[in-house]
């Protein structure tokens, strides 16, 4: 814009009179010699301009594209810097009770059907249901089994009346054919005074008798014997119906879980088929499959495997804060619980070990939840009161930290000294007052 502006000027200028020594020369010679010092004047006019732009932009041009609009403006602020470690793990609960489908006594299937199933996140007391599954099978079991028990209940009681009348019976056989022993043995003492025919049929009755007797007896014992084998073998079919009873009743039972301790409900993902999900009512699961936790929220702690060469910076009882990846809002405070003493080598390397280290939590939130990622920021040191500003607004040149801040005539490149930073802010030692803008347009090397 400026050599076309010169260019305009030098045009409207009058021509410079002709000379005496150019009259009586052709009009063309008299016209050329003019016109040709005017652009000589003009290119060194240009040339000088042109000097001028390009010294000009060396000079002042960084100041102008430091305040264009893609360096906005931060301010150097007073407050506590705290420089800190991030590291990351896995949140888990230290107090939980673990639900499992029920193995069931005697089933002849391994999978069970849920009907009632409480929802993951749900605040629970002690004593109240966490999931039921499908009960009728085993209440028609039970029942069938209660009706063989009364059953062979009935049948032990009329066999042991049979048995009460067949003892009186034989008990009075028995009675009558002693009593005849007694009478033939009575008869006996008269074999002196009868005649010998007489005396002989006497002790001939007198040995029936006893052999009535001894016979009577042994068949009273083995009879015994024989009703008490029958009360038994009727015995054992209650018993066992009755068992069968009790485990019908046992597994409908175990069907119907319960809380217990006052918590918080957390369903565990199973594999099903291609993926793993979380249980749903209706569904078929396995025994002794674990669906489901019942855990503290009051006692939740983060496992993290920590690179060896953090370890240093860490100790127990060491403050840390601790942010779910899942809810940036939520920040619980805690401290370092554990750190453990031998190393493990990573997946990728045998060079490159870990430690497991655990964080314990404070307090207690809804959101709060095993499996989910969240972030330890440990705090290492912290400096009060001093003046702090994002690291993109500090750039470092041979070993000399600047910072662009806006002056009268544009941008001005101002040293500093620099101190502490993290990886989001650094510390400003001197160079700089509180409540000055300066520019975004580097970062610390």
């Amino acid at each position: 814009m400026a050599i076309e502006w010169m260019h305009k000027q030098v045009v409207a200028e009058p021509a410079a009179p002709i000379k005496e020594e150019t009259l009586g020369r052709p009009p063309e010679l008299q016209l050329r010699r003019p016109n040709r010092s005017r652009k000589v004047g003009v290119m060194v006019l240009g040339t000088i301009i042109l000097a001028l732009v390009i010294w000009a932009w060396s000079s002042y041009g960084h100041r102008f594209a430091a305040a264009t609009p893609s360096a906005p403006l931060v301010t150097v602020e007073r407050r506590d810097f705290v420089r800190s470690l991030r590291l990351h793990g896995i949140v888990e609960a230290t107090q939980f009770y673990s639900v499992m489908v029920p193995s069931l006594s005697g089933a002849a299937m391994d999978t069970l059907v849920i009907t009632k199933l409480v929802p993951s996140g749900t605040q629970v007391k002690q004593g109240g249901l966490l999931v039921e599954f499908d009960r009728q099978a085993e209440f028609k079991n039970f029942l069938n089994r209660q009706a063989e028990f009364r059953d062979f209940d009935e049948q032990i009681k009329k066999k042991q009346a049979e048995q009460a009348a067949a003892r009186a019976k034989d008990e009075s056989e028995l009675g009558q054919a002693e009593n005849a022993v007694e009478t033939a043995r009575l008869d006996i003492l008269k074999n002196e005074i009868v005649s010998r025919i007489d005396a002989e049929k006497n002790q001939q009755n007198l040995e029936e008798a006893e052999a009535n007797v001894k016979q009577l007896r042994e068949t009273f014992e083995l009879k015994r014997q024989a009703a008490q084998a029958e009360l038994r073998v009727l015995e054992i079919q209650r018993d066992g119906a009755h068992n069968a009873m009790l485990y019908a009743q046992t597994n409908a039972e175990k069907m119907v879980i319960h809380s217990p301790v006052d918590g918080l409900s957390v369903l565990n993902l199973i594999w099903k088929e291609t993926r793993m999900e979380e249980v749903r009512e209706g569904e078929q699961v396995r025994a002794g499959v674990t669906i489901m936790q019942v855990l503290n929220p009051a006692a939740m702690r983060v496992r993290s495997r920590v690179n060896q060469v953090d370890i240093p910076y860490l100790q127990p009882g060491q403050p840390v804060q601790v942010t779910l990846d899942a809810y940036p809002d939520l920040v619980l405070p805690g401290k370092v619980e554990q750190i453990s003493p031998i190393s493990v080598a990573s997946g990728f390397s045998q060079r490159v070990r870990s430690c497991v280290v655990t964080f314990s939590m404070q307090g207690s939130d809804p959101r709060l939840m095993p499996d989910l990622s969240a972030a330890v920021d440990v705090v290492l040191e912290r400096r009060p009161n001093v003046l702090v500003l994002p690291r993109e607004a500090v750039t470092t040149q041979n070993g000399q930290s600047y910072v662009m801040v806006d002056a009268n005539i544009g941008v001005e490149k101002r040293p500093i000294k620099a101190g502490l930073s993290n990886d989001i802010e650094v510390v400003i030692e001197s160079g700089i007052d509180a409540g000055v803008a300066v520019r975004r347009q580097g970062k610390l090397d």
